[in-house]
């Protein structure tokens, strides 16, 4: 296929489409699949039929529409109007009120003006609510591919990579590196092979922003990492997904046979010298196969284990290859970054943080979902204008970012911008964008215990401070959660976090006691009133305290 011919192919998409009277789109994502879209979507097949309007309306299965908590959602393109908590009795009221008779069936519609909509600046799922996650001709039709156009028809490899420099995109996984520096580096390192790789493994607690991308939009990650390819000189690359992950495996799959079979993957991409093929790699959960070393390890079969760095996998990756790799949701800025320009990125967020960051909302909030914001909102505007605040009755306490590895945020921080430095500075981290508010409910001692257990359990258990360390932590918390533990305990539980912290091989280690200091910093009165009293005790354990901001 030319590029001739993906412009022909666009057009002629845009107009089958422009053919329907209405276009209705159900949420196919994994959240509505498992409230019941299946039987939501078949109730509109067949009262369509029935009323003899079928071929005036097009039934599109499309991604995450975002309010996860009040699914099966559809959305009435043609006027956007959407429906929540659609069963099979308000499907059929949807086609012989709304489709029918245009009177929109207002007390089962949640308003796109309320703030959960409004707040949020859609550049990643942008396409979320708009094309069918299963079809390319709709992906091309939304202007996909045409960033891969314009690479190969106009810039060369350099070119790609000082645009993402100067976009300053970071790396939307968690450590925020920049990624035009990462691919420079690549670039710049001689090899025969480069690799690719596209970070699914998304292993947080709570956390599904990267699975809906891939559920909802697979070809713009396909479309990112071939960029990528084309940019450091790679011709190969692999996505490493979960198995947890199976609507979104099965799609990625599909999608890569759709962009093969139209010359948008493989052999001379588009009639260009550019060749790019994507694998697929099924991790089987290990939460350590987010760190990339221990990735990289598991895609050549090997054990998931992390190594030292350096060298790092831009210079000695997958095969001892130099490799790019980033998450899915950074591949997914890269299209649009192409195509509207590094100073349009830049003109979104904050200097150092530009753009918008990917959430997964959760816990003791109203309106639960997938949210994209814009770096440098405040966490209040993301509770309380975007979530809701907490459910009636409760109060607010605490969010935690950055999954297990991150730490809980209190109110008086809630005027907090969300950056990389920002939330570093009070002891929590971005991390890959799980989200979780916590209530007057929630015993955060006990808080910390559950995120600890976890990160004990996935522990690789190749270094002693991790292995060894986490599971002492947990035990510790154990004893105060039962009020058990004494101020000896208390005073060692510290000097053991910052230890773990310190000496910790990988991110995974470095990072798990993060959700015992930040409750020890901000709620250490829940603490002490567990412990018991110990009157002989006179260690000198480092205790945290909060001076200027920051952790001593």
């Amino acid at each position: 296929m030319t590029i001739e011919d993906l412009h022909e192919l666009a057009e002629k998409e845009r107009q089958r489409q422009a053919q329907y009277k209405y276009r209705i789109l159900y949420c196919s994502s994994a959240g509505c699949v498992s409230s019941g879209c299946e039987a939501a979507r078949t109730a509109l097949k067949q009262a369509l039929e029935e009323h003899g309007v079928a071929k005036q309306c097009e039934l599109v299965g499309t991604g995450c529409l975002g309010m996860c908590g009040e699914g099966p959602l559809v959305l009435v393109h043609n006027d956007q109007t959407l429906y929540q908590r659609v069963d099979a009795t308000i499907a059929r009221k949807i086609v012989e009120e709304h489709i029918l008779k245009g009177n929109i069936v207002r007390e089962h519609t949640i308003d796109l003006n309320d703030p959960f909509f409004a707040e949020q600046k859609k550049i990643v799922l942008e396409n979320m609510g708009k094309i069918n996650a299963e079809s390319i001709e709709e992906y091309i039709a939304a202007d996909g591919y045409s960033a891969l156009v314009k690479v190969l028809s106009g810039m060369t490899p350099e070119d790609v990579i000082s645009e993402i420099r100067r976009s300053n995109l970071r790396g939307r996984g968690g450590a925020g590196y920049p990624t035009g520096l990462k691919w420079d580096i690549v670039r710049k390192s001689p090899s025969d092979q480069k690799y690719v790789v596209c970070n699914a493994d998304e292993g947080d607690p709570g956390a599904f922003m990267d699975r809906s991308v891939l559920e909802g939009d697979p070809h713009r990650v396909l479309e990112g990492m071939a960029i990528a390819g084309y940019a450091v000189g790679a011709n190969q690359g692999y996505i490493y997904v979960r198995a947890e992950y199976p609507l979104a495996i099965e799609r990625l799959r599909l999608a890569i046979k759709q962009a093969e079979r139209l010359g948008i993957l493989g052999n001379r991409i588009l009639e260009s010298n550019f060749n790019f093929h994507i694998d697929i790699r099924i991790g089987a959960g290990a939460f350590v196969c987010g760190e990339e070393t221990a990735l990289i390890r598991s895609i050549m079969g090997r054990r998931g284990r992390p190594r030292p760095r350096p060298p790092f996998p831009s210079e000695k990756g997958l095969w001892d290859k130099p490799t790019v790799i980033n998450n899915v949701e950074t591949f997914a800025n890269v299209p649009p970054i192409i195509r509207n320009g590094a100073s349009w990125f830049t003109s979104i967020g904050t200097q150092k943080s530009p753009g918008t960051k990917v959430f997964a909302l959760a816990g003791k909030v109203k309106r639960t979902g997938l949210i994209e914001v814009p770096m440098g909102i405040s966490l209040r505007k993301v509770v309380f204008d975007i979530g809701g605040g907490t459910p009636d009755g409760s109060t607010f306490k605490a969010v935690q970012t950055g999954g297990p590895s991150g730490g809980c945020i209190p109110e008086q921080h809630l005027d907090l911008p969300v950056d990389y430095e920002s939330l570093q500075s009070v002891g929590s981290i971005m991390g890959s964008g799980g989200m979780i508010v916590m209530d007057n409910t929630s015993d955060m001692v006990d808080v910390a215990k559950f995120f600890m257990e976890f990160c004990m359990d996935e522990s690789c258990g190749k270094c002693i401070p991790c292995r060894v360390g986490t599971k002492h932590i947990y035990m510790m918390l154990d004893k105060i959660v039962k009020e058990e533990g004494t101020e000896e305990d208390f005073a060692l539980l510290q000097e053991l976090c910052v230890m773990v912290k310190e000496t910790s091989l990988c991110g995974l280690g470095q990072s798990a006691p993060n959700p015992v200091l930040s409750t020890i910093r901000f709620f250490r009165e829940e603490y002490t009133k567990k412990l018991q009293p110990t009157s002989c005790y006179e260690g000198n354990a480092s205790t945290i305290t909060e001076t200027n901001g920051e952790q001593k």
